[in-house]
């Protein structure tokens, strides 16, 4: 029997409420195989209060730099606003860390291929939390899916209908491309379009279109999209901070079956339901049921996900193609809508306007173009 592998030693890299909400409860669940050593934040009250909710010594650090020299940790869990991830990360991977960073992992597909590049010169691998993806309920339902046994898929919904005020909207880094990236597309529904694209695989044709419609923001407050899989699936994808209603919701209409799930922030096996075509005897629906086993999707989820795989010594899921994929929906998406053009993927490269910002330096959506 192999020796079980060393606890890992972790830093994160910004201690607000992401970090301590989530990446906390996540480190406590898998202490068995990790020890946190090390945090850094540049509000030293916010860095004193971690500290001393955090298990054991962890020693405080106003600067990345500062921490990856004097500790050289074995993972870093970045949470700080999306301006900085790209820096952050790559600085992380150079020091020879292995990153899990937030969503979204960077601003654009430029700062990605900057990551990318850090990853295969250091060997160190870059995920971003896409936690809607793990969990019992979603693997489930991507096995019945890709196996098969739901019959081919033919129509999809993806739903983030949420709702944010003003006061959300104050925070200065907030509905801003040079800090945020874009708006509800990249900041909010991107977790459940990036599910769909675990379920349902490559897309090939986005047609978008996207709006301010009440907020005073740099970019939109909704955003809508027809997308052609590469399967033949089509779907549609709506991405709002507008509704009073809130759900985000997930539908996905095959050939032998309906799969659907609605939640809001995270979901567990009940938050599936399965219903099958009328042509489809009842033993064969009883086995679509979800597994015996309920383990909610979470940062708990993905980051064991991410210990498997270095203890494999494998690639971690959402790192490489799949966290570039998403991105690439985002800015395909914008592209999409600015454009008013269908756009394919793929077609976002060095060269293109979108590929070096999300707004694509668009006169009527770029910083400058606002009145």
């Amino acid at each position: 029997m192999s020796p079980r592998p060393a606890r890992r030693r972790v830093a994160v890299i910004g201690t607000g409420a992401i970090v301590t909400g989530g990446h906390l409860p996540a480190l406590a669940a898998h202490a068995d195989r990790t020890e946190l050593v090390a945090a850094v934040d540049v509000d030293p009250a916010r860095l004193d209060a971690f500290r001393a909710e955090a298990p054991g010594d962890v020693t405080g650090y106003a600067s990345t730099g500062a921490m990856l020299d004097a500790v050289r940790p074995d993972l870093v869990l970045v949470g700080t606003p999306p301006s900085l991830h790209r820096e952050q990360a790559v600085a992380a991977l150079e020091a020879g860390a292995w990153v899990l960073c937030e969503k979204p992992l960077c601003l654009s597909l430029a700062e990605y291929d900057d990551i990318a590049a850090a990853e295969e010169a250091s060997g160190a691998y870059a995920s971003v939390v896409f936690q809607h993806r793990y969990g019992s309920g979603a693997a489930h339902a991507r096995d019945l899916i890709a196996s098969g046994e739901l019959g081919a898929p033919l129509v999809a919904h993806c739903q983030t209908t949420w709702h944010r005020d003003a006061a959300y909207y104050a925070v200065p880094w907030r509905g801003r491309w040079s800090t945020e990236g874009g708006g509800p597309t990249m900041g909010h529904g991107i977790h459940q379009y990036d599910l769909l694209l675990h379920l349902l695989g490559p897309w090939a044709e986005i047609r978008g279109m996207a709006s301010r419609l009440v907020h005073d923001t740099e970019s939109e407050d909704v955003s809508t999209a027809l997308v052609r899989f590469g399967s033949g699936a089509l779907a549609t994808v709506v991405n709002s901070v507008l509704s009073p209603d809130e759900t985000s919701r997930i539908r996905v209409d095959c050939r032998d079956a309906t799969v659907e799930l609605t939640h809001l922030y995270g979901h567990r096996n009940d938050d599936w339901v399965y219903t099958p075509a009328r042509h489809v005897a009842p033993e064969r629906a009883a086995a679509w049921r979800t597994p015996p086993a309920d383990v909610p999707s979470s940062h708990t989820a993905q980051l064991g996900a991410v210990l498997d795989a270095w203890d494999a010594g494998v690639r971690p899921p959402g790192s490489g193609f799949e966290a570039r994929a998403t991105l690439e929906f985002a800015a395909a998406l914008y592209k999409a809508a600015f454009t008013g053009r269908p756009v394919h993927a793929g077609e976002i490269g060095p060269g293109d306007p979108f590929y070096a910002a999300m707004h694509g330096g668009h006169p009527d959506w770029a910083p400058e173009g606002r009145a």
